[in-house]
């Protein structure tokens, strides 16, 4: 009777794994698709110019993608030697392994080892993830034998479950392809997915460029990430490096020599963001552009995109426009505080309204005008405090700053630097829906010269002369000509002399280019190209339109070379480099610009408050935009010694003495024949 009792359970004992097996392999339903066409979520990567990354772009998980062929074979091994050795023997269960960890169990009387395979890990982290942890509440009732035997019964299905997937994924995909599937899904702390994402967040490198002790440090860290951490522990990470090392040399993998050597390296680990982002206007940006080019999983799609920005003249341009808030806001500070303490000798209350600066705040965007290459790109002051992009979506008044536009076409008309102006004040009248209406521009400061050059007429911003020259033009020959510019949105009336249109400082920096590239206007662009997965998905093309030909353009540029040389932009100057460029305030200094180029580089700096408010009276175009255009174009020279200091002269130019100074003319834009002479108090007519 006991000889067939023992016999009963010993059949049962052999028979109980083949029934449980087939009871899970009836049940339950084996799908490793998600697996097979593994197609995880990847991090999108922007560059500047010269191939500096800007940020890391992603949804969840911060992953790079690494293909099997692009995993140095030391990172197999390390990762082998201390996870699973037997990797390319076993198929997917190591049953000697798991007999040696429960004997050891046993002995212990407490999990002191386990055996999962390399493909039983890969089964867990993505095929069996749903089955969740039970939460912290629900354990304080462990206590409870039910609940007891329910988590032992869960445990052994999800470890049945495990090896029969093991086993199905170890006939379906190559050794190689599971290896490549673990060191891109498995997790190696800091919110780093993925092998090669590790080597470039700890270490600033790309896999074939790690060090042994590095590749040690990065295989060691799945079994505990938090612990193993370098950046939290590294004398715990460099331990847990030095068994790895050690393995391998015990195993026979690398030889003595390597193995002291990776043994006495204590290497570099750096503590970054994830995302890396050091130019935020300019992600925003690509962005938006990137979802207009109909790419959907920016954040998911492992893309590499290429911009046009210049990282240091990005900072630069940051840098720049902060100087010139900063100092705008001191200005401002003294004069408040001259103010409080005139009230207090007058024993008055002092109006600090106008002393506002909490709205303040500026844009500052620079191209290469050959080709339009946004080279930076700032939207505000400080992006921290508000990202709203007012480089890109802020439509601001250019007002003088657009009376170039309107000079360029009187130059492609025949005028000339020479060509004299009135420059006197006039009431004119027009009627809106019947109503009269009465306009009596004035010059800033209400200066009048009477009888004023083109060119002086620019350099010194004057207002009337630029509406007596709209008037000479005649406004319908102005609108039809200012359309070769692309500009909308032109008003239809003479107030287009003050450039009382709406322009972003991006649109006025393309549209300036007509200036800055001898007469040849450029399209801004800001990505350059996107890859994916090797292959390139979007390639810029250059795309231009003729303005105008490069010796009438010249002249522009030669007026605009006064306009900083002994105009009102005369703090836009750079030691050493010529600039041209042009001031704009709008109407009690709401708005302040600074419009120019030097011969390689062209930028345009706005000012002003949020609001459309007005700024403080001291504020204009030329003292609070040109400092930061300055201080810009200074960082250019250090960082770009070799650019062009000086302006080519074109072919075609001839240069007159007319009067008391010289003057450039050219086929079009002849010099006079003789000295006319004009009455500055003759009526004008509208």
């Amino acid at each position: 009777m006991k000889k067939q009792i023992f016999f009963t359970v010993l059949i049962l004992g052999l028979l109980s794994p083949f029934v449980i097996l087939g009871y899970y392999l009836k049940v339950f339903d084996y799908d490793i698709t998600s697996l097979v066409k593994y197609n995880p979520a990847k991090t999108t990567r922007i560059y500047d110019k010269n191939g500096e990354k800007i940020a890391n772009i992603f949804d969840e998980k911060h992953r790079y993608y690494a293909a099997f062929n692009e995993i140095p074979p030391r990172v197999v091994e390390a990762l082998l030697s201390i996870e699973d050795t037997t990797f390319f023997e076993h198929s997917g269960v190591n049953f000697d392994a798991i007999f040696r960890a429960i004997v050891k169990d046993v002995e212990a009387g407490k999990m002191v080892e386990g055996a999962s395979t390399i493909t039983q890990q890969l089964v867990k982290n993505i095929l069996l993830t749903r089955e969740k942890k039970i939460s912290r509440k629900v354990k304080e009732l462990i206590y409870s034998v039910i609940l007891e035997t329910t988590l032992r019964e869960k445990k052994i299905s999800r470890k049945v479950k495990e090896l029969i997937y093991s086993v199905i994924l170890e006939t379906t995909l190559t050794k190689e392809e599971i290896l490549e599937r673990y060191l891109n899904e498995i997790y190696f702390g800091h919110s780093y997915y993925g092998v090669r994402t590790a080597a470039d967040g700890y270490f600033h490198k790309e896999l074939n460029d790690l060090t042994l002790k590095e590749i040690a440090i990065l295989v060691g860290l799945p079994k505990a990430p938090s612990t193993y951490a370098p950046t939290r522990n590294y004398e715990i990470s460099l331990g847990r490096a030095n068994r790895v090392v050690s393995r391998m040399y015990t195993l026979g993998w690398i030889d003595e020599n390597t193995y002291k050597t990776a043994m006495a390296e204590n290497p570099k680990v750096y503590d970054d963001t994830l995302t890396q982002n050091v130019a935020p206007f300019v992600v925003d940006e690509v962005m938006r552009r990137a979802t207009e080019l109909g790419i959907a999983d920016i954040k998911t799609g492992g893309y590499k995109i290429y911009t046009t920005i210049d990282l240091r003249l990005q900072e630069a341009g940051q840098e720049s426009l902060k100087f010139a808030y900063n100092e705008s806001v001191k200005r401002i500070e003294g004069y408040k505080n001259n103010e409080i303490n005139l009230a207090k000798k007058r024993n008055v209350k002092p109006n600090l309204s106008e002393y506002n600066t909490s709205l303040l705040n500026g844009a500052l965007v620079s191209v290469d005008p050959k080709n339009g290459d946004i080279l930076a790109l700032v939207g505000s002051v400080d992006y921290q405090a508000n990202s709203f992009n007012r480089a890109t979506q802020g439509k601001r008044q250019p007002g003088s700053a657009f009376k170039p536009f309107i000079y360029q076409v009187a130059l492609d008309l025949g005028f000339s630097g020479a060509t004299e102006l009135v420059d006197i004040a006039k009431t004119y009248t027009y009627h809106i829906n019947g109503e009269k209406q009465t306009w009596q521009p004035s010059n800033y400061a209400n200066s009048y010269k009477g009888i004023v050059s083109l060119r002086e007429a620019l350099v010194h911003s004057n207002n009337l002369a630029t509406i007596n020259l709209v008037n000479e033009i005649g406004l319908g020959t102005l609108l039809k000509e200012l359309k070769k510019f692309g500009i909308q949105n032109v008003p239809q009336d003479m107030s287009i002399s003050l450039g009382t249109l709406s322009l972003s400082p991006l649109e006025l920096a393309q549209f300036y280019t007509s200036f800055a590239n001898e007469g040849v206007q450029a399209e801004t662009r800001l990505i350059t190209s996107i890859e994916k997965d090797a292959k390139n998905i979007y390639q810029k093309e250059d795309k231009t339109r003729v303005i105008t030909t490069p010796t009438q353009a010249y002249l522009m540029t030669s007026i605009l070379k006064d306009v900083v040389e002994r105009g009102t932009g005369g703090k836009a100057k750079v030691s050493g480099l010529e600039i041209a460029g042009k001031t704009g305030t709008t109407n009690n200094n709401v708005d302040g610009w600074f419009a120019g180029f030097s011969p390689s580089i062209e930028t345009i700096v706005w000012f002003g408050n949020d609001d459309n408010t007005p700024m403080f009276h001291t504020e204009t175009g030329g003292t609070i935009a040109a400092p930061a255009f300055s201080r810009f174009y200074a960082s250019v020279l250090k960082f770009y010694p070799q650019v062009p200091r000086k302006f080519s002269v074109p072919e075609g130019i001839t240069t007159v003495d007319v009067g008391s100074q010289k003057e450039n003319f050219t086929d079009v834009s002849k010099p006079p024949r003789t000295e006319a002479k004009s009455d500055p108090q003759q009526e004008l007519l509208f």
